[in-house]
């Protein structure tokens, strides 16, 4: 999404805290590039997060940090309508850390996990995002996203996996290749589901799509929202859509935490 802001906020260069447990004792050791400076705006009591440039790659409402603003990242929860008790949730790309903050509080039973590989990112969305520091149940891991699904302690743990990973260029996913969507399938428990943030008036969606329907048997692309933002939704096993149980449970996630679950089941049944 490409949305003009003033950047009011220069780079964070503070790194995370230590690691804790056995998966960020685990992880492969991040590489280290060069990355963009991690800006912010701010507009109608809404603060978001840029890499140096106008494209959004984040938001909150300063009023409700909880909450998931943006309607794109909303969809990235309808998972939801297939694990109502998930043990394991990850995030590939903190964002402001939405949907990370969301999943810790609204599942107190889950262990969440979120994989950035730029540092500052962590940072700033602990000094200016609201995200909690890491416990007993919230694990922030910094490292590239690759390195992690491929590692052998993620295998087949994972219940609802959380894909937005976008560079200061936001020209696609820079994670986009079978190999990658393969990884992902195997770090897939039975029963698991990957949502993926994609860009449905560019290139790189078809190329995503072949890449996903390589690794999984059942993909559903959700409607288009803001300016080309599609959500893909990735099953471990085939899929078949029992929509009546979908709109009960829709009816029941509106009712609990007011996001827009009907419309994520209207989506999967026109895709269809």
């Amino acid at each position: 999404m490409l949305i003009r802001r003033k950047s009011i906020e220069a780079q964070a260069n503070t790194k995370a805290g230590p690691n804790r447990r056995r998966l960020e004792a685990d992880a492969v050791k991040p590489r280290k590039p060069k990355f963009a400076p991690v800006t912010l705006s701010e507009l109608d009591g809404v603060r978001y997060l840029h890499f140096g440039t106008e494209w959004v790659q984040g938001a909150m409402r300063i009023r409700k940090p909880d909450w998931i603003e943006l309607e794109y990242a909303q969809q990235m929860m309808a998972w939801m309508l297939f694990n109502q008790a998930p043990r394991h949730i990850v995030q590939f790309g903190l964002g402001t850390g939405a949907l990370t903050k969301f999943s810790y509080r609204q599942f107190e039973q889950a262990q969440v996990t979120a994989v950035e590989l730029n540092p500052a990112v962590i940072a700033i969305c602990h000094s200016m995002f609201k995200l909690p520091p890491a416990d007993d149940r919230l694990m922030l891991i910094e490292s590239d996203a690759m390195d992690f699904v491929l590692h052998a302690a993620g295998h087949g743990i994972i219940d609802a996996l959380q894909v937005d990973l976008y560079d200061a260029t936001a020209r696609g996913p820079v994670l986009d290749t079978p190999e990658f969507y393969q990884a992902c399938h195997a770090s897939l428990a039975p029963g698991g589901v990957m949502t993926v943030n994609l860009f449905g008036d560019h290139p790189s969606y078809a190329k995503n799509l072949r890449a996903m329907e390589f690794a999984f048997d059942t993909v559903i692309s959700l409607p288009e929202v803001h300016d080309g933002n599609v959500v893909a939704i990735a099953f471990k096993e085939r899929q078949q859509f029992d929509f009546p149980t979908l709109y009960a449970r829709a009816a029941l996630i509106e009712a609990t935490t007011g996001l827009p679950a009907k419309s994520w089941v209207n989506g999967i049944k026109s895709a269809l």
